[in-house]
């Protein structure tokens, strides 16, 4: 089966300076700005905002 392309594979850096990455899908048609979520930091052992790199 073909990847759909609504629903891209986007890759999460913190804004912690830690270089720590996640890598998700989201939906463009749900989510057409950059995405942020608050994700777990395991460099800095705390909870920061992770934002959407392109």
């Amino acid at each position: 089966m073909a990847r759909s392309t609504s629903r891209p594979v986007v890759k999460l850096r913190s804004t912690a300076g830690t270089g720590v990455t996640y890598v998700t899908r989201k939906s463009r048609l749900n989510d057409p700005d950059r995405l942020v979520l608050r994700k777990y930091d395991p460099v800095a052992a705390r909870h920061v905002l992770f934002r959407e790199e392109r």
